[in-house]
């Protein structure tokens, strides 16, 4: 547990502390309650049920190390309560409505749980003293997209086009918007982190490139890719989990000096189109796996180019990602067939996580 790139990595500071992540339940939320389980933190979690069925969380049995409730984030009374009852000092705030398709089913829900969501979080530790290092986690979709060649910067205008991605740049604005009118003169360090997509085992959500191609594989089908041309900054689970954990660290010794706004993704050369994420996963799968092009003519609108320049982080925090794609993706198969094999996935999840720390 000594460095990623170079910053070191350690994360025995969570030792014994009280930390509160809302949205525990998720697949995000499931592998950072693993990784603060293994570092002895005392771990509460806030969230509704498990969004899956399998779920992630429940296979971990991650609530048996932990204080597990169950509640909604629209529910500011309840969420004080639980400030109340366990007065943590460091906040993950992940709650959200996250998959931009079903944002356009469901826009008044989606506004609702990622602009209200962060509204009641950030009022909570307003109320609360015991406070000290809050990450609010939204999405690289918060930039306004001009499909550039590219990266985008932390100063590049906030205007996500669909319901999800717009709702995720008001979180960033009501965030900003609190520490500026609540937590100038406040010992409490508050940051926002924009990470690249996701990938890693345990992630059973719709519409997700890797759990398709999982669910393909399980049903012994051709993978179906709705638009393999479109670039993304593809990342494993746990770069983002232990980059947030180590900011939260860092701002709550520094604030002045690490306290902001972060991009979190990978390196150029692992922004890959969704076809070529999809042949890496084929060939880590082997067993005659495949795709095939099925675009969609009238799909809701989703972006077509989406890279991160992740300057800013590797310049104030020394950071540089640990994983290139094709060991994320490499990882992801490994976890899904031990899955499907009905394989210890827990063992699977720690050693994932010790090679990554190590």
């Amino acid at each position: 547990m000594e460095s990623v790139g170079q910053i070191n990595m350690n994360l025995s500071f969570y030792s014994g502390k009280t930390v509160l992540i809302t949205g525990h339940t998720g697949f995000k939320g499931s592998w950072m309650c693993k990784v603060l389980q293994q570092v002895g933190a005392n771990v509460v979690g806030y969230s509704l049920e498990p969004p899956t069925n399998p779920s992630l969380f429940k296979m971990a049995k991650l609530d048996e190390h932990m204080n597990s409730i169950i509640g909604d984030i629209r529910d500011l009374d309840k969420l004080n309560q639980v400030f109340d009852q366990y007065q943590p000092e460091i906040v993950i705030h992940m709650a959200a409505q996250p998959i931009v398709r079903e944002s356009y089913v469901n826009p008044v829900y989606t506004y609702e749980t990622n602009v209200m969501g962060t509204v009641n979080i950030l009022e909570a530790v307003r109320l609360h003293s015991c406070v000290k290092s809050v990450i609010n986690v939204t999405t690289d979709k918060v930039y306004r997209n001009n499909e550039w060649a590219w990266g985008y910067r932390e100063n590049d205008i906030l205007d996500g086009y669909d319901p999800y991605s717009n709702s995720k740049s008001c979180s960033e604005l009501v965030t900003s918007s609190y520490k500026k009118s609540f937590f100038q003169n406040r010992e409490v360090a508050i940051s926002t982190c924009r990470a690249g997509n996701v990938i890693g085992g345990g992630d059973f959500a719709k519409d997700r490139i890797i759990p398709d191609c999982v669910r393909a594989q399980e049903k012994k089908e051709t993978i179906i890719v709705r638009n393999p041309y479109s670039i993304r900054p593809y990342q494993h689970v746990l770069e983002p989990v232990c980059t947030y954990l180590k900011l939260a660290e860092l701002q709550y010794h520094d604030r002045e000096k690490y306290e902001g706004n972060y991009n979190i993704g990978p390196d150029d050369q692992d922004c890959v189109t969704t076809g070529e994420l999809v042949d890496m996963f084929c060939k880590c799968w082997g067993e005659d796996a495949a795709w095939e092009d099925q675009s969609e003519k009238n799909a809701p609108h989703e972006a077509g180019f989406l890279k991160l320049d992740c300057s800013k982080i590797k310049q104030i925090m020394e950071w540089r990602p640990k994983w290139h794609i094709s060991e994320a993706v490499n990882n992801c198969a490994k976890w899904s067939k031990i899955y499907l094999s009905n394989g210890n996935i827990v063992e699977e999840m720690d050693r994932e996580i010790a090679d990554y720390l190590k």
